[in-house]
């Protein structure tokens, strides 16, 4: 951070104050204001999430006793709703430190108002998605025994020191670009604030006071961590898809599981985090900073990626159903024209194909447009990660009837509530700390107006 940009800490400015002053204060003012001010639709949305949680909960405790005979899940179709959704969680976490990594490496200057929202959901989608895994098993209490026993030849184990990994690089990928704008709600909402709060914020700033050396470190920590998540970011999910790959069953045997699992959690974090920013935008009044050209960017992004599924979709159909050999041609059978024909038709058409043709056309290619493509994007590539797990299983790899599985009360509202959870930690975030970089922000603010004197 310059020497001018802390000027705009001053709770306020003089008659020569800049256009860019104005801005700045302005800015502090609105990012703050949730801090402090809660409305009763916010109480209302928290209650209702909090009731759903609460609700997933007790549907775990029933499972937690009686076992996983409460779900659909038998010894044929071992996995079902818990690891398909686990897959997705993990996916959009890659929305966040990735996307942001990538656009602050790249210096994307329209990219400083997202990436606050863009961390935070790869850290929530982490713990949430981390879960289940440990809902899956029927004896949680024993999960520690993967680390103690385990083998480090298996795939789980890549799983859990890849997944750790993540989430602990990008818990300090998020912290230290915060700590800034902690101090800054340290000083200026003292008077507003409890004692238990002001402790709070005082302790998470660290004592921040804006010197040169504390800028110059800062910004070298920011920056080596920009670096480093990329490359984590990415092994995080190739691991993941190895747990499908390194098997010798039909439909998960592929060398491109890999680069295609990648593909898919930065085409489902895209779409989540144009949904939760299009949410705070609106809840919080942020039309100033999170603006159309933002949405624009990533839906030109999220179009992108729609392309590359659909190659890697093409590339995962084209090779084994050429051969058809043996158990292919049931695994295809019962995608294209059997029991997840529709399922697998929605995710191709509505998952993929018209998300693209959204972004690709002009008349389409608005604000609303881009939301609409995201939704669609979200609900396919959910099925997607369904698609992967339980039509695979239900192969036969002897002679009996193919297995069924549909997922009971209790799988649907573990579900539920880890996507309310998930919509419920976001916001509890944005009540806690600034949803916006403000300092990054108002420093994008100095160097535009340095830009317009020069022209001038």
């Amino acid at each position: 951070m310059s020497e001018a940009t802390r000027k705009y800490s001053q709770s306020s400015f003089d008659r020569s104050a800049t256009p860019a002053d104005e801005a700045g204060e302005r800015l502090i003012t609105t990012v703050l204001r949730p801090l402090t001010h809660t409305g009763n639709t916010y109480r209302i949305v928290v209650l209702v999430l909090f009731a759903i949680v609460c609700w997933g909960a007790y549907a775990y405790s029933v499972q937690l006793r009686k076992g996983l005979v409460v779900t659909d899940m038998r010894d044929h179709i071992v996995w079902g709703l818990y690891i398909a959704n686990f897959v997705f969680f993990i996916g959009i976490s890659h929305a966040g430190t990735l996307i942001s990594a990538i656009l602050r490496v790249t210096h994307a200057e329209w990219r400083t108002p997202i990436t606050r929202m863009a961390e935070f959901i790869t850290v929530v989608a982490l713990s949430v998605g981390a879960l289940f895994p440990l809902i899956d098993l029927a004896r949680p209490d024993r999960v520690a025994n993967i680390i103690i026993y385990g083998r480090w030849q298996s795939p789980i184990v890549w799983d859990i020191l890849a997944i750790s990994t993540y989430l602990t690089g990008s818990l300090i990928y998020l912290y230290l670009p915060m700590i800034p704008d902690l101090a800054m709600v340290r000083d200026r909402l003292s008077t507003s604030m409890s004692p238990l709060k002001i402790r709070f914020y005082r302790l998470l700033s660290i004592g921040w006071r804006g010197t040169s050396a504390q800028e110059r470190y800062s910004s070298k920590g920011i920056g080596i961590m920009a670096v480093l998540i990329i490359p984590i970011a990415i092994s995080v999910h190739t691991v993941v898809s190895f747990i499908f790959a390194m098997n010798l069953r039909t439909g998960w045997d592929s060398t491109v599981f890999g680069i295609y699992f990648v593909g898919g959690a930065i085409f489902s974090g895209l779409a989540t985090l144009i949904l939760v920013m299009a949410v705070l935008r609106r809840a919080f009044h942020l039309g100033e900073y999170l603006t159309d050209k933002q949405f624009l960017y990533l839906g030109y992004m999220l179009g992108t990626f729609a392309g590359i599924m659909i190659y890697f979709n093409a590339l995962e159909l084209l090779v084994p159903g050429f051969k058809m050999e043996g158990s292919e041609l049931f695994l295809f059978r019962q995608r294209f024209i059997g029991e997840y024909a529709p399922l697998y038709w929605t995710y191709l058409v509505a998952g993929l194909m018209i998300p693209g043709l959204i972004i690709l056309i002009p008349r389409t290619r608005t604000f609303w447009g881009i939301i609409v493509a995201a939704i669609l994007v979200n609900i396919g590539m959910w099925l997607e990660r369904f698609l992967i797990v339980v039509p695979t299983l239900r192969v036969p790899l002897m002679a009996h009837e193919p297995a069924s599985y549909s997922p009971t009360w209790v799988e649907w509202s573990i579900m539920a509530g880890a996507f309310a959870a998930f919509c419920l930690l976001i916001a509890v975030f944005a009540k806690i700390f600034p949803v916006l970089s403000i300092w990054e922000i108002k420093e994008q603010l100095v160097s535009e107006q340095s830009n317009i004197v020069e022209e001038v």
